[in-house]
């Protein structure tokens, strides 16, 4: 949502965060973990 532009209060009032310091621990990405996350494309996957 913070990629696109919505602003960190409305992102915090969706989450229900009083404070929009506990909305920001969110906003922050660690690039290293994130790589884990995707799987493989379709055609990658087949023997």
């Amino acid at each position: 949502m913070l990629g696109e532009g919505r602003p960190l209060k409305t992102i915090a009032d969706l989450l229900g965060h009083r404070s929009l310091e506990t909305t920001r621990i969110y906003t922050k990405v660690d690039l290293r973990r994130l790589r884990t996350v995707p799987l493989p494309w379709p055609e990658e996957a087949l023997p």
